[in-house]
């Protein structure tokens, strides 16, 4: 099938490793010109792009600089993924509302919710003039309030009601937005032995490998294992091209059949 995006032209934040450097290498393997942004370039990252930008994207400077340099490579904006979030390792805590720190909380907004908003405002003036497409990755947990470490479901929450009035707003003019929510993927979030994984594994009582297997049957999925960063990839790219035109303000749920509400 062919998805109409040779020659178009993409952002993609949070782009040097899991679902970023998928959803970039998918784009490149369909003929858009890709810059990706993210705090650490990697080999993988530099192979799949044609220019990747070092910055901190829970910043408003560094979202800058990276719209800056993105529009100087590519002359303009075709589409934006909004793949900045997650959690930083070292900055995770599994305690209670009353144990987060109101530095955390705004670092975990910054992260989830802000980066998305600043990059969506530096992009959208070309966007406009190219009637393009953005999609945000944002997750199921902002339908499960109580999921996860505070902050995260909250942040997701609000950022896949940011993507929604944007395509409200904007769709009407040409641009289509759209969210992918996956659920649990196979990223260094969950297999990396320092992240969030095996931080569940320890409070858990399990092994880091006991504890992944058991996840689907744990968390009720549907199917008998976890999203791979691909498979986000795969979808992302559909949402983007030609072929999904009339695709506007939607949610797509990727996570193996764990939301059970209709």
């Amino acid at each position: 099938m062919d998805l109409e995006l040779t020659g178009k032209t993409a952002v993609v934040t949070g782009a040097s490793r899991g679902m970023g450097l998928a959803i970039a290498q998918a784009l490149t393997d369909e003929g858009v010109l890709v810059v990706g942004g993210a705090r650490t370039i990697t080999p993988e990252l530099e192979k799949v792009t044609v220019a990747a930008v070092s910055a901190d994207l829970a910043t408003p400077e560094g979202v800058t600089a990276l719209m800056d340099a993105a529009l100087t490579e590519l002359g303009g904006i075709d589409i934006l993924i909004n793949n900045v979030g997650s959690l930083d390792a070292d900055r995770i805590d599994l305690g209670g509302f009353l144990d987060i720190t109101d530095d955390l909380w705004r670092h975990t907004l910054d992260r989830n919710l802000f980066s998305a908003i600043w990059a969506s405002r530096a992009a959208l003036p070309s966007l406009l003039e190219r009637r393009g497409a953005i999609v945000t990755i944002s997750s199921i947990n902002a339908r499960w309030p109580s999921s996860g470490p505070v902050g995260y479901s909250e942040a997701k929450a609000a950022l896949t009601a940011f993507s929604k009035r944007l395509s409200e707003e904007f769709g009407p003019r040409g641009v289509r937005v759209n969210t992918v929510s996956p659920g649990v993927v196979g990223t260094r979030v969950w297999r990396d032995p320092k992240h969030l994984g095996a931080q569940l594994a320890a409070a858990n009582g399990a092994t880091h490998e006991d504890f992944l297997a058991a996840l689907p049957q744990q968390i009720a999925m549907a199917s008998d294992r976890i999203t791979e960063p691909e498979e986000v990839a795969a979808l992302v790219t559909f949402l983007v091209s030609g072929k999904a035109t009339n695709i506007i303000g939607a949610d797509y749920i990727i996570d193996g059949g764990t939301v059970k509400t209709i």
